[in-house]
């Protein structure tokens, strides 16, 4: 179980290194911070500039918890709310969850997966067990917890720009 936990922490660490770095920087063919801005001011995220710099940092430091098994419930909650956001955002300007549709369904399942290893916890390969951390052995009250806030702020970062789309949209068919 604890190689299962360790793969998982690492592949998500992975991708979401990946997602903070393609917006912030423009690493692995993304589109840099200009870019990734208008990209979420087309999600409804606004002003898109302060909303890519977050996403990134909060992905990035999702990442680097997630890898090395530090404050794994907080790294979790960071990753998890952030997919949310990006999944719930995708999902209502597609119109359908599904990715082929312009869904959030990657996202989402993003979400989920660093939702599970907040109440897994981070296994015995991490420095949350290296160091004896309160939460380890705890963590599934930890992750109701953090969980809870995830989803509330990424339904509140969310919900006004899904207003605002379908504002627009109405608008626009008058």
């Amino acid at each position: 179980m604890d190689i299962g936990l360790l793969v998982l922490r690492v592949l998500i660490g992975f991708v979401l290194f990946v997602h903070g770095t393609q917006k912030l920087a423009g690493w692995f063919g993304g589109p840099g911070l200009d870019k990734a801005a208008e990209g979420l001011e087309a999600l409804g995220q606004i002003p898109g500039k302060p909303m890519a710099v977050l996403a990134s940092l909060c992905e990035l430091s999702a990442a680097a918890l997630l890898v090395l098994g530090l404050a794994t419930p907080l790294g979790a909650a960071a990753g998890m709310g952030t997919m949310l956001v990006a999944g719930v955002s995708l999902t209502a300007k597609g119109g359908s969850v599904w990715i082929i549709s312009g869904g959030g369904e990657y996202p989402l399942v993003l979400a989920a997966l660093a939702g599970g290893l907040a109440f897994t916890g981070a296994g015995s390969w991490s420095a949350d067990e290296l160091l004896e951390l309160p939460w380890v052995g705890m963590a599934e009250a930890k992750a109701a917890v953090l969980g809870c806030a995830a989803v509330g702020v990424a339904v509140l970062t969310a919900v006004p720009p899904i207003a605002r789309m379908r504002t627009t949209t109405a608008q626009s068919h008058r």
